[in-house]
C-alpha cells in the first residue's frame, strides 16, 4: 500500500528535464552557493504544488519567471521552499557551555572597551542569537549594562527573519528553555506563545544577507562567529571560500563555531581547532 502511494506521489510531481534541472541548480549555486545537484526529487516535491496552484505548467516556464523577476520575490520564495530552516533554543548546548567557561572570561580579560562583536550567520528564526544573548546576560548579571554585546543575525530567508524579529515562539518551541529563563527573558503572547522580552530583542539586529556576497559590515571583524548547519548546503570549493572570508572577519583570538555535524577538515582553513566544532583565530 505504501509503495503504491509513493509511486502515485512521484507520478504526480511536475517533472524537470535534465536541462531545466541543470539550469535551476546553476542559478541557485551561482547566486547563493547552495549545491542542489543531488536534490532533484526534493526540488520537484517542494515546488510542484506551488507551481500548479499558480497555473505554471513546466519548470521552464518557472525558470523564465525567475530570470525576469526584478523584485526578488520569486527567488525569496524559492529559497524559503528549498532550505530547511530547522533551529531551536540551546541547540548544541556544548557551545554555550564553552562560551560561559572560556569565551566570555577571555572577553573580560582582553576587551577593554567592553564592545563585543558577534555574528550569527544563517540565523534561521533567531533561536541561536537569542540563546547567545541570554547566556551572556546570565554570565554578567547586574554588570551586563556595562557591556555592548549586540548580535548581528543574518539569513537569506525573509520568512524566518520576520519570525525572528517578532521573537514569538510556541511553548513547544521553548521546551528546551529552563523555566527560570522563561520567567526572566520571555513575556506572554497569546494563549500558546511567549515572546522574547524587549531587553533581549533590542540586542539582536536581524538583516537579510547572502553569504555569497562580499562581507563588508560596519565595525570591523568579529569576536565570535556562528555558522552552524549552514555549510551542509555548499560544495567543497564554496565552503573553502566562505571559511576564508569568515577567517578574515574574525578578530585575532576570536572564535568560529560550526555544527557538530560539520568539519573544517580538507578546507585549507587557518583556524586552529580547539574543541569539537569550535575553532579559533590565533593571536
Amino acid at each position: 500500500m505504501n509503495s503504491s502511494n509513493d509511486s502515485h506521489v512521484r507520478n504526480n510531481l511536475l517533472q524537470m528535464t535534465d536541462q531545466e534541472f541543470a539550469q535551476l541548480s546553476s542559478f541557485v549555486k551561482t547566486r547563493y552557493g547552495i549545491d542542489l545537484t543531488q536534490k532533484r526529487t526534493m526540488i520537484q516535491g517542494r515546488l510542484t504544488h506551488d507551481l500548479r496552484s499558480r497555473g505554471i505548467s513546466s519548470f521552464q516556464e518557472y525558470l523564465n519567471i525567475l530570470d525576469n523577476d526584478t523584485s526578488g520575490t520569486e527567488i525569496t520564495n524559492l529559497l524559503n521552499r528549498l532550505t530547511t530552516n530547522l533551529s531551536y533554543f540551546l541547540r548544541e548546548n556544548e557551545h554555550f557551555d564553552f562560551m560561559t567557561k572560556v569565551v566570555i572570561p577571555q572577553w573580560e580579560r582582553t576587551i577593554r572597551n567592553h564592545d563585543v562583536r558577534i555574528w550569527s550567520a544563517g540565523c534561521s528564526a533567531g533561536q541561536e542569537a537569542y540563546t547567545t544573548q541570554m547566556v551572556i546576560h546570565e554570565y554578567f548579571g547586574s554588570h551586563k549594562g556595562t557591556w555592548n554585546t549586540t548580535i548581528l543575525a543574518t539569513d537569506i530567508s525573509m520568512k524566518v527573519l520576520n519570525k525572528a524579529r517578532n521573537g514569538i515562539y510556541t511553548h513547544d518551541e521553548l521546551k528546551d528553555i529552563p523555566p527560570a529563563w522563561k520567567s526572566k527573558y520571555f513575556v506572554p503572547s497569546g494563549a500558546d506563545s511567549l515572546q522574547v522580552c524587549d531587553k533581549i530583542r533590542r540586542e539582536v539586529v536581524f538583516k537579510p544577507f547572502n553569504l555569497m556576497d562580499n562581507i563588508n559590515f560596519k565595525g570591523g571583524p568579529f569576536d565570535l562567529i556562528f555558522c552552524r548547519n549552514v555549510m551542509i548546503y555548499f560544495d567543497t570549493e564554496t565552503k573553502k571560500k566562505l571559511v576564508r572570508r569568515f577567517y578574515d572577519w574574525t578578530k585575532p583570538g576570536g572564535y568560529f563555531f560550526i555544527s557538530h555535524s560539520e568539519s573544517l577538515n580538507g578546507l585549507d582553513s587557518q583556524y586552529k581547532y580547539v574543541h569539537p566544532a569550535i575553532y579559533q583565530k590565533q593571536v
